[in-house]
């Protein structure tokens, strides 16, 4: 398996080994030994599977406390996957990484805990599958706003079909310190 570390530490792109041939393919979505070894030692509790439409954005969220770390993965279709690091204190507060995730490059996308995690459907339709550090808890959650000027992501779509929450979402500047992470070096 090979493992990149993007400039956001803690954010790893993992190409895991596919076995294929004519018939179709295998590969080892997780196992907890090898992606220990390979930098990753975490513990999920969830797993969810979404399914979106060309155009829809999904995020920026985060939650604190009770945060979540995710390994994210497409299934089918195409993404443009994005993860903020919202730390104060960090040296990478407000700095983004974007990954081309495809249901044919089989990558994955660890978000560590502490991270504003986003995509946008670049397909059809794309089957989106993520495990999850922390159970969902709805009252910790924060939306942080797709188009924020500070940290400027530069979206493969620029009209996004964005849901209520997401299209009421806060830029950074506007998020109350409370509500964000503390970098813990």
């Amino acid at each position: 398996m090979k493992v990149t570390q993007t400039k956001l530490n803690g954010a790893l792109v993992f190409e895991p080994k596919v076995f294929g041939d004519e018939r179709g393919f295998f590969m080892e979505t997780w196992n907890q030994q090898r992606y220990k070894e390979a930098g990753l030692d975490v513990n999920f509790v969830q797993s969810n599977l979404s399914k979106s439409a060309k155009g829809v954005l999904r995020g920026l969220h985060f939650q604190n406390p009770n945060p979540q770390g995710k390994l994210v993965q497409i299934l089918t279709g195409e993404v443009f996957d994005v993860a903020v690091d919202i730390r104060q204190g960090s040296p990478t507060f407000g700095q983004w990484h974007g990954e081309i995730l495809t249901g044919d490059n089989h990558k994955q996308f660890y978000i560590p805990e502490g991270f504003a995690h986003g995509f946008c459907v670049l397909s059809d339709t794309a089957i989106f599958s993520y495990m999850c550090t922390n159970l969902y808890s709805p009252k910790d959650e924060t939306s942080l706003i797709w188009c924020d000027p500070f940290i400027g992501i530069d979206w493969p779509i620029k009209t996004p079909n964005l849901s209520e929450k997401d299209e009421n979402a806060l830029t950074l500047e506007d998020i109350p310190n409370s509500k964000l992470p503390l970098y813990k070096p």
